[in-house]
């Protein structure tokens, strides 16, 4: 059977639940911003509009342009997120975007697309390896040099999201002990944010010594064994340093008020924790569309971008909450699953991508909002406020539709 047009393959299903969070999204977003005078859910109204003719655009190039053109794709990005350091606009602090008159655009939003078209095109080579030590620092070298452009603009909720690359990497062939590094990594960082160092050098050394002695005899290595100790050892005494010396004091204080060392309920901890107010307050039902109270008075700050999601707490409560979620797992799952039936190791490996970027801006947007994640500036996927964001989103998403509507549908 052949391919007919891409109105009668694409996947519908996630055309539609892409159009109910949108909608939804506006609609939240008009709640919030109602009682502005700046036009917030009126110009969000005009990026929505927008989308239209780019989601055509996007159709309407062939599938295979994205897969040709994928390392021009990239390169183009880090031009444009090098490009801000002498001519970006900064605001709040981050040298983010392009300034057009009133008109602003951050590239880094359209950077995630192109990384994961890059990455796509350099795994499906069929000579591609990544068990070789030198495929899989080319590799990250894809994934981590668009971080090392946003990092100091700073952006980092939008480095951040660039880890779920590892994860795609890890499925492609990249081996597990890059997985459990960064895992471990973080979870000694925390410990050694809450414990004394010793304390955690001590756990270290005893989990060392138990999987040393429960290794086979032919497994054990004792140097090797020390060699790691040693490592983690160095790493943990240098936790401090890098706390205090190379975080910001709002990246300091938010860990602080995150893991519970300081209560600043008025100043630094004030967005989590009307954020948790608002969301509470919506009870199981809600309070009502235009009624929440935290919403109508304006108690969260930012509520239309990166806490948007207080208003769906508020207004629509858990049920409401429970679909938006749904709505949201659904799409990952939509996508995961058109990934696995895909017929090119490309297009395989870009829906990967897509489903990856996707899930971790909603994951820490929403642990962020209801206070287990720090404040770190990272948009909830079609429904906070902004064109890039929306933008960004629907090409990431749609490229992989259009990938998905050429090929042959067997059912």
């Amino acid at each position: 059977m052949k391919n007919q047009s891409v109105k009668n393959n694409i996947d519908w299903i996630s055309v539609i639940i892409y159009i109910f969070l949108v909608s939804l999204g506006w609609l939240n977003i008009y709640s919030s911003s109602l009682s502005s005078t700046d036009g917030t859910y009126e110009k969000q109204l005009i990026f929505i509009v927008l989308t239209i003719p780019l989601i055509f655009i996007v159709l309407f190039v062939d599938g295979k342009f994205y897969e040709k053109y994928a390392s021009i794709i990239y390169s183009i990005s880090l031009l444009s997120l090098l490009g801000l350091f002498a001519f970006g606009k900064t605001i709040a602090g981050q040298r983010c975007w392009y300034a057009i008159g009133s008109f602003t655009l951050q590239p880094s939003e359209f950077a995630k697309a192109a990384t994961a078209l890059a990455l796509a095109k350099y795994l499906s080579d069929s000579q591609i390896n990544l068990k070789d030590v030198n495929r899989q620092i080319q590799a990250l070298a894809i994934v981590f040099l668009p971080v090392l452009l946003i990092l100091p603009q700073p952006d980092p909720g939008s480095a951040l999201i660039y880890s779920i690359f590892i994860i795609v990497l890890f499925r492609e062939g990249l081996p597990s002990w890059y997985v459990w590094t960064g895992f471990i990594a973080v979870l000694l960082f925390v410990l050694t944010l809450v414990l004394e160092p010793e304390y955690v050098i001590l756990i270290a050394l005893l989990v060392i010594v138990a999987v040393y002695f429960k290794s086979r005899l032919v497994d054990r290595n004792i140097l090797a064994s020390a060699i790691i100790f040693t490592l983690i050892t160095g790493f943990i005494l240098s936790v401090d340093y890098v706390f205090d010396n190379i975080f910001k004091q709002h990246h300091r204080d938010r860990f602080n008020i995150l893991l519970g060392k300081t209560v600043d309920l008025k100043g630094v901890g004030y967005n989590t924790n009307q954020s948790e107010i608002a969301i509470g307050s919506g009870g199981w039902m809600g309070k009502g569309f235009l009624e929440g109270t935290q919403t109508k008075g304006g108690f969260v700050p930012e509520q239309h971008t990166d806490y948007i999601f207080t208003t769906v707490g508020e207004e629509w409560g858990f049920l409401g909450s429970f679909v938006v979620i749904a709505l949201f797992v659904g799409l990952f799952l939509r996508v995961i699953y058109l990934a696995e039936r895909q017929k090119t190791k490309f297009s395989r490996v870009y829906g990967y991508c897509v489903a990856g970027i996707l899930f971790t801006h909603f994951f820490v947007n929403i642990a962020m909002v209801i206070g287990v994640f720090p404040t770190i500036g990272v948009p909830l996927p079609f429904f906070s406020y902004g064109g890039s964001g929306l933008w960004g989103f629907t090409i990431l998403l749609f490229i992989f539709l259009k990938m998905d509507a050429n090929k042959v549908n067997e059912w």
